[in-house]
């Protein structure tokens, strides 16, 4: 029975603008060139960065090539070995979810998609720098050499987890 003063109810499910198999379109997107955004200086003060927050900072073009101010300018071999701690970061990441999974593990957190900052920068600090990383920084432990042994007793808290246990599986710690 119709209640008086009510709309009928209606179903719109939207068309998808594209479907599986299908090649992205990203035209409607709009951004500058690859190197176009002014790099600032170290010691910028905040207020001069402003409208970088606003910007998008590209810095492959569309061949897969660093172009511009924030180029880095990489060696192959730091490339590789970066890439690599980004590959194993992968690799550990989903055998940890697997485990977590099946209730192996009462805690884990993936960081997948954000393997190459975690990496960059486990890479970039030195062996004095101390560094304080949360839930989805493996790749910065990794990228450090700490061992995957040691990352996993913490995650499963066991008896040679170096922390026995006091601190969420996740949040890594160590002395080193």
């Amino acid at each position: 029975m119709k209640k008086p003063n009510t709309p009928q109810l209606s179903l719109r499910v939207p068309e998808p603008s594209g479907r599986p198999g299908d090649a992205p379109d990203f035209s409607h997107l709009r951004f500058d060139p690859a190197g176009a955004v002014s790099r600032p200086e170290v010691s910028s003060t905040p207020y001069e960065m402003r409208d970088h927050a606003f910007q998008l900072v590209r810095v492959l073009d569309d061949d897969g090539q660093a172009v511009g101010p924030w180029n880095p300018k990489l060696d192959p071999e730091t490339l590789r070995k970066g890439l690599k701690a980004m590959i194993l970061t992968r690799a550990f990441d989903d055998r940890m979810h697997r485990a977590h999974r099946q209730g192996k593990t009462s805690f884990y957190m993936k960081c997948t998609g954000e393997e190459a900052i975690a990496v960059a920068q486990g890479m970039i600090l030195g062996r004095e720098d101390m560094g304080f990383p949360t839930y989805r920084q493996q790749g910065l432990l990794i990228a450090r050499g700490y061992p995957l042994v040691e990352m996993m007793n913490q995650i499963y808290s066991n008896a040679a987890d170096p922390i026995k246990g006091r601190q969420l599986p996740i949040m890594y710690s160590s002395k080193e």
